[in-house]
């Protein structure tokens, strides 16, 4: 979703999501899981806490069941605050032909999962 300025109705800041849907086996009540990603998010104006609080309330409102979001770039900032649990284990990502020198901290990388 967009935010625009009132005033000049130029884009200040997005936010977006996609879904992932997981079958649920061997429950009579439940078919599917549908869970929403957090993707691409820019914040200039509106604070980040705040978009992604409206982004909970927009994936809220179409229906998801879950609303995950990795602890990478400017993310941390609103995890705790809107009450993110931690995933069951850490992720371990190996990316090919990739060398650097040194450890990066999770705040300096953006990875994109598709």
């Amino acid at each position: 979703f967009l935010v625009a300025s009132p005033e000049t109705h130029e884009i200040t800041d997005f936010c977006s999501f996609y879904t992932l849907p997981s079958s649920i086996l061997g429950n009579p009540n439940y078919s599917t899981l549908k869970a929403a990603y957090s993707y691409y998010n820019v914040s200039t104006k509106t604070p980040l806490l705040q978009l992604m609080n409206d982004a909970l309330i927009v994936a809220k409102q179409k229906d998801f069941d879950v609303f995950n979001a990795l602890d990478v770039m400017q993310n941390e900032s609103f995890l705790k605050e809107l009450k993110f649990g931690p995933g069951d284990g850490k992720l371990h990502y190996y990316l090919y032909n990739y060398r650097i020198r040194q450890a990066v901290l999770a705040s300096e990388l953006g990875l994109v999962l598709l």
